[in-house]
C-alpha cells in the first residue's frame, strides 16, 4: 500500500482471532459476546488511512509494526461489519481473506471509526459527480445577438401635442342653468322696476283744457 493521509487514530484498540467457523465469513452474524473480550489478542494503534486509489486503510500498529491490515473498498461493504449484539465491535477481513474482531473500550472511538468511513466514501462519490460534470460538453446557449444587417421595428403610439391637450382640458358633459329672466329679477329686487310710458288720454272735446 503507497503511503497516503490519515484521516483517523485512535491510540487503543483491540484485536480477537474469531473463534473456529467465523473466520471464514461464511456465517456474517457476528456476535462479539462469542469472543474472549477480557483478553483480547493484540492491543494497539488504529489508523485509517486513505491509498492511493479510492480505497482506504485500516492500519493495526504496534511498536512500529503492522499487525494486520484492511484494505477497505467501500462502506458498508464486506472488508468491515459490525456485529448484532455490540455498537463498539467489528469484524474486518485481511488480505488473507481471514477475518478478525475489532473493538474499542471506547463507545465513541468506534462512533468515529464509523463516521470517518462514511465520509471518505461520500467524498468520493462527490468527486466523482463533480468531475463527470466538468467532463461533459457545455450546452448550447441561446444566441439573441443582432446578426449583421438585422434590424428591429418597434411601433410607438404617440398621440399629437393637439390631441394631448384636448385630452387634457375638462369635457363639458351638460348645460348650464338658463339665466333668471326679467320678471324674477325684478321680483327678486334685483333690477328697478321697468317704466312703462303712460297711455294717452282721450278728449272726447277738444275746446277742454286738462288740469
Amino acid at each position: 500500500m503507497a503511503s497516503g493521509r490519515v484521516i483517523l487514530t485512535k491510540n487503543e484498540a483491540f484485536a480477537y482471532k474469531l473463534p473456529p467457523g467465523q473466520n471464514t465469513g461464511k456465517d456474517t452474524n457476528w456476535k462479539a459476546n462469542s469472543w474472549n473480550l477480557s483478553k483480547p489478542d493484540w492491543t494497539g494503534k488504529l489508523k485509517l488511512v486513505t491509498g492511493s486509489d479510492k480505497s482506504c486503510y485500516i492500519k493495526l500498529e504496534s511498536a512500529g509494526s503492522i499487525y494486520a491490515e484492511c484494505q477497505v473498498d467501500n462502506y458498508p461493504g464486506p472488508a468491515v461489519t459490525t456485529v448484532s449484539d455490540s455498537s463498539r465491535y467489528f469484524v474486518i477481513q485481511m488480505k488473507n481473506k481471514e477475518y478478525l474482531g475489532l473493538g474499542f473500550a471506547d463507545r465513541s472511538d468506534s462512533f468515529d471509526l464509523n463516521v470517518a468511513l462514511q465520509s471518505h466514501f461520500k467524498g468520493i462519490l462527490v468527486e466523482e459527480a463533480i468531475e463527470k460534470e466538468s467532463n461533459e460538453p457545455p450546452k448550447e446557449k441561446l444566441d439573441l445577438s443582432l446578426k449583421e444587417g438585422q434590424t428591429i421595428k418597434v411601433n410607438i403610439n404617440i398621440p399629437k401635442k393637439s390631441t394631448r391637450n384636448r385630452s387634457k382640458s375638462p369635457s363639458v358633459t351638460g348645460r348650464g342653468l338658463p339665466p333668471p329672466n326679467a320678471a324674477a329679477m325684478e321680483a327678486a329686487g334685483l333690477v328697478a322696476p321697468k317704466k312703462f310710458p303712460a297711455p294717452p288720454t282721450k278728449q272726447t272735446n277738444p275746446n277742454w283744457i286738462q288740469f
